[in-house]
């Protein structure tokens, strides 16, 4: 059986049966309480909200990321009380164009969740495709919680382990090129990137009318930018681990998955000073 797309269409979506559980991941890094009130003023019907930091994210330390994973113990109880069973379709959706979206569906995947989808182009795509709105809060239907999946099916990488093996992996930074090259950080305590890391801003994997570009197109594109390198060996990485969540599922639609992924990013490593440091490029 063929593995599902990491993405779904706005009209794929609604002609949906049984309904997919909906969540509603818009958030803005600048103001924590801005996807709340937008999924307030309207929402996909039944859609549930979930919050970056309250739910995605769990307890920082100063050392570990700005929005460091929580345990697989607790992710599963989240997802328990979500009414997220074995069986059940997930799709998610943000305002952001699957910036913060994209998280959730690599946190779903990575504990065995193989059936989530991630709504491509959002609430745009959603209401130009005819979909209606609601400000109805839904309310969640708790499930019996179940083991977490082998997270050899999306696999991460630790700073202490790629700081040892920076020569046998290619980093991809999906960054803004100013923060990558280290003009600016808004951020984070350094500026600048990882040694040896190459930059593809996640915006980059969009079209216009912020859906993902085409297959074939995204297929070519990170071709390029893996020069001849293997999948196998790439680490993706950004600020926080968030965005580099996109190019997980871009990756993945161009058939190029699963990578691996650098949860704690560029807020981590650049947390300690004895890790290095590069800019420009």
């Amino acid at each position: 059986m063929p593995a599902l797309s990491p993405l779904v269409s706005a009209a794929t979506l609604r002609a949906a049966q049984p309904a997919p559980l909906l969540l509603d991941c818009s958030f803005d890094l600048a103001d924590a309480t801005a996807g709340e009130r937008a999924y307030a003023q309207g929402h996909l019907p039944g859609a549930v909200y979930v919050h970056l930091d309250r739910d995605l994210s769990g307890a920082k330390t100063g050392h570990n990321g700005r929005h460091p994973l929580r345990s697989r113990h607790d992710y599963a109880t989240w997802m328990s009380q979500l009414g997220i069973s074995a069986e059940r379709s997930v799709a998610v959706y943000d305002r952001q164009g699957g910036m913060f979206a994209g998280r959730a569906w690599w946190v779903l995947r990575w504990m065995g969740h193989a059936n989530v989808q991630l709504l491509d182009g959002g609430v745009e795509a959603w209401v130009n495709a005819g979909g209606p709105l609601s400000t109805e809060v839904a309310a969640s239907v708790p499930s019996e919680a179940r083991p977490a999946g082998h997270p050899a099916a999306m696999p991460t990488i630790e700073a202490s382990t790629l700081v040892d093996q920076l020569d046998r992996h290619l980093v991809i930074d999906a960054r803004a090129g100013e923060r990558y090259r280290g003009e600016v950080e808004p951020l984070d305590r350094v500026a600048g990137h990882i040694p040896g890391a190459r930059n593809r801003f996640f915006k980059d994997n969009l079209q216009a009318d912020g859906r993902f570009k085409p297959a074939p197109q995204l297929r070519e594109e990170f071709d390029r930018l893996l020069a001849g390198r293997s999948p196998a060996e790439v680490v993706l990485q950004c600020g926080s681990g968030v965005t580099a969540c996109h190019h997980v599922i871009a990756m993945e639609a161009a058939g190029l998955g699963p990578v691996t992924l650098y949860p704690g990013s560029w807020s981590e490593w650049s947390s300690d000073p004895s890790r290095p440091v590069e800019t420009g490029g």
